[in-house]
C-alpha cells in the first residue's frame, strides 16, 4: 500500500469547506471522486484541516493510501484533467507510511483579507471582507500580539463545538496595510472552529474602540468567551 502526498490550491467560493458532507459539494469529494477512477478503487483523501464554506487554500496538504502503481508524479495531471478548474493539485509524492497529513501537520496559516474602503471592489468579491468603515491596522496589530502564545483560545470559538481541549499555540498574529487591503495573517498549531473569524471581528472592534488591546489581551488568556466576532467575515485563505 502506497501513501501519497499531494499539494493543492483551490478557489472555494463554490465549495462548502474541505470536509466530505452528505448533501454538499465539498473539495475532498471532488478530489476523491477523481482519485477513485484514476486509482480504479475507491479512495479516501485526509487533509491537513478542515476549512469553512467559501475559503481558498493556497497551499493545502492532504494524502491518500492506494495500491496504484501511478507514479507519484503524474497524478497531478491525471487529477487535474478529471477536476474544476478552481481546484489544483500541484505535485505529489511519496510518503512515509505514517503519515498523515491532519495528524502530521505542525503548523497552519490563515490570511484574511479586509477590503476597507468607502466604495466595495468587484474584483476581490469572494477574496476579502468589505469594511467600509475606516479601520485602523496599526490598533489592529497591537491588539492581535494578545493572541500570541498558548492560551486556552475558548473565548474565540463558536459556542457548542465539541473538542478535547481548546488551548492552542498561535505563534504569530499579525495585521499589515497595502492601500486598501488590509491582511490578518495569524498561524497556530491547530484552529478552534471559527476561531479565526472571532479574531479578525475582535481585531476590527479594537480599531473601532469598542475593546481595547488590553481587555483582548485578558480575554485570550481568559477563556471564559464573550469575543465579539462578525459573524458576516468568513472570507479567507489557508
Amino acid at each position: 500500500m502506497r501513501n501519497i502526498a499531494m499539494r493543492l490550491m483551490y478557489d472555494g467560493t463554490r465549495y462548502h469547506g474541505w470536509q466530505v458532507q452528505k448533501d454538499e459539494i465539498t473539495v475532498a469529494e471532488t478530489i476523491e471522486k477523481a482519485l477513485s477512477r484514476i486509482c480504479c478503487a475507491p479512495t479516501k483523501i485526509v487533509g491537513c484541516g478542515r476549512t469553512d464554506a467559501g475559503v481558498h487554500a493556497l497551499s493545502y496538504c492532504a494524502n491518500f493510501k492506494t495500491e496504484s502503481r501511478i507514479p507519484a508524479d503524474r497524478l497531478p495531471l491525471a487529477v487535474n484533467a478529471l477536476i474544476p478548474q478552481d481546484i489544483a493539485v500541484i505535485d505529489a509524492v511519496e510518503a512515509p507510511p505514517d503519515f498523515n497529513a491532519i495528524l502530521s501537520c505542525k503548523r497552519k496559516e490563515y490570511t484574511y483579507h479586509i477590503y476597507n474602503a468607502r466604495i466595495r471592489n468587484p474584483m476581490y468579491a469572494n477574496r476579502a471582507y468589505f469594511y467600509p468603515v475606516p479601520l485602523d491596522a496599526a490598533v489592529m496589530d497591537r491588539a492581535a500580539k494578545a493572541f500570541v502564545g498558548t492560551h486556552d483560545f475558548a473565548a474565540v470559538r463558536s459556542v457548542g463545538t465539541d473538542v478535547k481541549s481548546t488551548v492552542r499555540t498561535v505563534h504569530y498574529c499579525d495585521v499589515a496595510r497595502k492601500g486598501e487591503l488590509i491582511k490578518i495573517r495569524i498561524c497556530a498549531d491547530g484552529f478552534l472552529y471559527n476561531m479565526v473569524r472571532a479574531i479578525a471581528g475582535t481585531l476590527i472592534y479594537a480599531s473601532l474602540g469598542k475593546i481595547s488591546p488590553m481587555r483582548s489581551e485578558r480575554c485570550s488568556r481568559a477563556g471564559t468567551g464573550g469575543l465579539p466576532g462578525p459573524r458576516c467575515l468568513r472570507k479567507g485563505f489557508i
